[in-house]
């Protein structure tokens, strides 16, 4: 199960949707990844897609495909990929400012939420130095896919 809600993904798609017309082209789709870091060329994109573009079903089930082959490939390492991602100083431990720069650049942060960052932290930190170290961050994600 993703981590991510109907509502989320329904978010960073009309996000992603720049010009409006309902449907998430290459070029559109392209960007998410290098929001987050990740490099893939257009040619990529398609061999992965199939398509030129996504009706945000397709963008579903894009997306949970994603997901069932990541889970299928190991969930361990995907999350250790995850953790880097949101470690952004490399410092081995996610701050509230790092997971509320990750989730802003997907458009899933606002000004309202930015006290949820900090108590999602809290909640998962278990040894109560104020951040997520790496055993904590899989146990959050663990917790919150199942």
């Amino acid at each position: 199960m993703s981590a991510l809600s109907r509502n989320d993904l329904r978010r960073i798609f009309e996000e992603l949707d720049r010009n409006g017309d309902g449907m998430v082209s290459l070029e559109e789709l392209s960007c998410l990844p290098e929001r987050i870091g990740a490099q893939f060329s257009l040619e990529e994109l398609e061999s992965l897609v199939g398509k030129p573009s996504l009706s945000f079903d397709e963008f579903l089930f894009f997306h949970d495909t994603i997901m069932n082959n990541n889970e299928e490939e190991g969930a361990e390492g995907d999350l250790v990929k995850a953790f880097k991602v949101f470690d952004l100083n490399g410092d081995g431990v996610i701050s509230s400012e790092e997971l509320q720069s990750v989730l802003g650049k997907l458009g899933l942060w606002d000004e309202c939420s930015g006290k949820d960052c900090r108590t999602m932290i809290c909640v998962y930190d278990t040894n109560l130095d104020g951040v997520l170290d790496f055993e904590e961050f899989r146990n959050m994600m663990l917790h919150t896919m199942s």
